[in-house]
């Protein structure tokens, strides 16, 4: 990086304090700009203005990431073993198995890494400069710190900018601060310690400019800017592995080390018993083969995969296939305010006059007030519809294309709204009363006045004064007040009520401004002098229609939703309440969050507690997320700005909004919401809840009839009997007659009440000793039954060996078939139940028999498997032995899936 240290040192966090002239000195420039060779020496010594992206994925890393499961190589090297024994019908087979596995997971993984690049827009911009005292239009990315640039309403700043001058300038900072609405700048310099949101005379690269003009010289560029900070932090956010990823390696693990320990035993007890050589290799092989179930990385991938493309349909693009199952195993979702609870937009919500209060769009009646949220009628009082219209005349929002709506301020805009509702429109009346003049909004005086002609052909004549602004600064300059019969004084008594009303808004959250009008002798008069008070109106973000419901969701499975904005303390409150998140009157204020490493455990404990967080800065939600998770939480981080991006690193799962979010915040999610709806999160934990508990079916299937096969052989290994499964009898039950039942497991639709249950534990391997024991007994049970079919066929039926492993072999296959109706939910019926329910099963079924039926019947499958035709006595040992593990589940109560911790689901 050419960038040097001191300028990564400095930022441009020094200059919010200087004065413009000690700024310009520090940078070496003048109001003319750099010259062309100052430029060029700058652009070598600090680089490009722009920041490092994340490097993506490439095809060759997505496919080696194939290779990392355990499973999978434990596979390879039973292959490696089985072309160098010469077996090479074993060894295709292998290939196979991790051949298919490869391809689904990298075909599918591809193409959402392929969807999610697409939604990133990082189209070339262009900057405004003067250098060499001439204006001039530059890529953005050639900046260098020094430069002066040119902003105007509409754009994108391009760098961090100290202002020198500037005309009115309002700046939406919500994607870098997490600030709901635009907020004032000037030139003036600011205290040193100033938080970021208060450093009213910087202008950060990534915020855009909502109003006004303004100059600005360069501060800093790329690296250097608050948005470099924010992407180091990202940088330092820590991978973490995907629960799911993590259990089936150490089930991996676990498989790897029993199939070793039995291998050694029978192999050692075989050869101090005498037996040949070969035959023990064949029979280390066959153990090796039994143990591992060859379908569990395929049946994982494909479940995971059909899970993507669920959510694909439901607008959720997802970057890893295991995302979508970490969503589901999470507990605790923290979601930013503005734009994921609320709809990012301002409408007015209440108006106080001094004869009535009236609260629109909610089902009530307020004293006096329309209900129901008529504004058309609320408008019909005469002093709603003079406030109303100042709101129209003291504006400079403006309609744009009839398909856009409004375009402005916020606040501006939901008056706008408001009145064109009530049916008043702006160029309607300043077609009445053209205006005359335009005192801007100040900062410091913080008014706006209008002055209109009031006889429109006559200029120069009497005005009519609309003044709308901060109510205490509004109440300072009125002495007089609008009531329904007219205008009266304003007493001093009567200015402590309406500051009482005023508290009593603001304490519900509501961004409030007042209004006030008078008439003039002509434009030149003071304007915010002997004002009438005409009322004043309440706005918000309103919160999302379908976001209560998705939150009341979430509390119902166990999961914690937090809200965590660089919003008001007040603000987040009253949004909190409404969304039926949180009654909190006083949200959790960033300030007082630390790394977890610096607080006390009571003060942990308040943390974890709390479900409102405001003023939160980046890194404070970097150090919240890392909080609950030190905790033993899984976290998911929804967010849509750049000030999300680090938590969104660090948190197990984080979920980008992608409408509005920006490009840095899909580039660092797991999962991008195209429709920014808060209930797709909803959708993906209950697929996620689903996907798990379906592959802990399909591996609890995969390992009873795998490890029933292990006991089988090795026992017969030592008692010197004849191998009742050769190996690759093995291979073709576990490859194709497993795959297709665990297939079907993996895809089902899930209970009906998974949403009704709380997360499972964050340490909860995908077996737990639950489901290990329960393994152990159907294993013994269908390892005995398969031994029991050989010796039937051996002794009672006098059998000649091939004939008799053939009758071992389709009685395991035929018990593997019959076995997984007993993979029922608990508490269901054995006769009707989520597997008899699963049409996939029934299809399962269907390919099984017929693969059955192909390997006895057709000569070369036959010949190559060392299968002959059972007859019919043969066939009759087969199902009468296939169907007692079947009789035997009838009675027991089905399986718990979802949680194994107690007998019944905890609520």
């Amino acid at each position: 990086m050419k960038e040097s240290d001191e300028q990564e040192r400095q930022g441009s966090a020094a200059y919010h304090a200087k004065s413009v002239e000690d700024t310009l000195t520090a940078l070496n420039v003048g109001r003319d700009g750099l010259s062309r060779d100052e430029v060029v020496a700058r652009q070598e010594k600090y680089g490009l203005n722009q920041l490092e992206e994340e490097k993506q994925r490439s095809g060759w890393a997505i496919l080696l990431d194939q290779f990392k499961s355990i499973v999978i190589i434990i596979l390879a090297i039973a292959a490696v073993l089985a072309f160098a024994t010469a077996r090479l019908p074993e060894g295709i087979a292998l290939v196979t198995v991790i051949a298919v596995n490869t391809a689904i997971g990298f075909f599918t993984e591809w193409k959402a890494i392929r969807s999610m690049e697409s939604l990133r827009e990082l189209g070339r911009k262009v900057a405004r400069v003067r250098r060499d005292g001439r204006k001039s239009e530059v890529a953005a990315e050639e900046l260098v710190p020094g430069d002066i640039v040119l902003l105007h309403d509409e754009e994108l700043v391009p760098a961090d900018v100290r202002i020198i001058t500037s005309e009115d300038i309002r700046v939406n900072e919500a994607a870098l601060t997490g600030e709901s609405m635009p907020v004032d700048k000037s030139i003036d310099p600011v205290e040193q310690d100033a938080p970021l949101h208060a450093r009213t005379s910087m202008l950060y690269k990534g915020t855009s400019v909502v109003e006004g003009t303004a100059e600005g010289v360069v501060a800093a560029t790329g690296p250097a800017t608050e948005l470099g900070r924010i992407s180091r932090l990202v940088s330092a956010a820590e991978e973490t592995a995907a629960p799911l990823q993590e259990r089936l390696d150490h089930l991996g693990r676990k498989l790897a080390w029993i199939t070793i320990a039995v291998a050694v035993l029978v192999g050692a007890a075989g050869l101090a018993s005498g037996r040949e050589t070969i035959i023990m290799i064949e029979t280390a092989i066959a153990l090796g083969v039994a143990a591992i179930p060859e379908g569990l990385p395929i049946v994982a991938t494909i479940a995971l995969a059909r899970g993507m493309w669920l959510m694909a349909q439901r607008n959720a693009l997802i970057n890893r296939l295991t995302a979508v199952e970490t969503l589901g195993a999470t507990s605790v979702i923290f979601t930013d305010k503005t734009g994921t609870l609320t709809e990012n937009r301002m409408t007015v919500v209440d108006v106080i006059t001094a004869d009535a209060s009236y609260t629109f769009g909610q089902q009530k009646e307020e004293e006096g007030a329309p209900g129901g949220g008529h504004l058309e009628a609320a408008a019909e009082k005469s002093l709603v519809e003079r406030l109303l219209r100042i709101g129209l005349l003291c504006s400079n929002a403006k309609l744009a294309k009839e398909s856009e709506g409004f375009s402005g301020d916020p606040t501006e805009v939901a008056l706008l709204e408001a009145a064109a509702k009530a049916g008043l429109t702006r160029s309607g009346l300043l077609e009445e009363m053209p205006e005359e003049r335009e005192v801007p909004f100040d900062s410091e005086v913080m008014m706006m006045a209008t002055f209109h002609r009031l006889e429109k052909d006559k200029e120069g004549g009497a005005c009519y004064v609309a003044v709308k602004g901060a109510p205490g600064k509004i109440l300072e300059v009125c002495n007089k007040v609008w009531q329904e019969e007219g205008a009266a004084q304003l007493s001093k008594e009567q200015k402590q009520q309406w500051h009482e009303r005023v508290d009593e808004l603001a304490g519900k959250g509501l961004r409030l401004l007042a209004f006030a009008d008078k008439e003039a002798g002509d434009s030149a008069e003071e304007p915010y002098r002997n004002l009438r008070l005409v009322g004043i109106a309440g706005m918000e973000d309103p919160p999302r229609s379908e976001v209560r419901e998705a939150i009341r969701d979430c509390q119902n499975a166990g999961i914690k939703v937090v809200m965590v904005t660089g919003d008001r303390p007040d603000t987040g409150a009253s949004i909190g309440k409404k969304v039926g998140l949180s009654d909190e009157e006083k949200p959790f204020h960033g300030s007082d969050l630390s790394s977890p490493d610096e607080l006390s455990k009571a003060e942990h404990r308040k943390i974890l507690d709390s479900g409102i967080f405001a003023r939160v800065t980046p890194e404070q939600k970097f150090n919240l997320v890392k909080h609950y998770q030190s905790a033993g939480h899984i976290c998911a981080m929804t967010g849509d700005g750049v000030n999300d991006t680090p938590a969104l690193k660090q948190a197990d799962i984080g979920v980008a909004m992608g409408q509005r979010g920006t490009d840095a915040a899909k580039q660092v999610a797991d999962m991008v919401l195209r429709d920014d709806n808060f209930s797709t999160i909803v959708a993906a934990i209950r697929e996620g809840r689903i996907i798990f508990a379906n592959i802990r079916k399909s591996v609890i299937f995969m390992l009873c009839t795998n490890i029933a096969e292990v006991l089988t052989v090795a026992l017969a290994s030592l008692v010197q009997a004849p191998l009742p499964l050769k190996p690759l009898q093995i291979l073709y039950l576990n490859v194709l007659t497993d795959v297709f039942p665990a297939l079907a497991l993996g895809v089902g639709a899930g209970a009906v009440e998974v949403m009704k249950r709380p997360p499972r534990a964050a340490d909860e391997a995908v077996l737990t000793w639950h489901h290990w024991r329960m393994i152990g007994g159907w294993s013994l049970f269908i390892g005995a039954i398969v031994l029991g079919a050989l010796t039937i066929a051996l002794m009672q039926f006098g059998f000649e060996e091939k004939h008799a492993v053939t009758i071992s072999f389709l009685t395991l296959a035929f018990t593997k078939l019959w076995f997984v109706i007993n993979l029922r939910d608990r508490g269901t019926s054995p006769w009707k139940n989520d597997v008899l329910k699963n049409r996939w099963m029934w299809a399962a079924w269907g390919i099984c028999l017929s693969l059955l039926l192909i390997a006895v019947y057709w000569q070369p499958l036959a010949s190559l498997l060392q299968v002959v035709n059972p007859g019919w006595k043969g066939w009759t040992l087969i199902l009468a032995m296939s169907v007692l593990p079947v009789i035997s589940g009838a009675f027991l109560p089905g399986i718990r899936f979802y949680s194994a911790g107690s007998e019944e689901y905890p609520r």
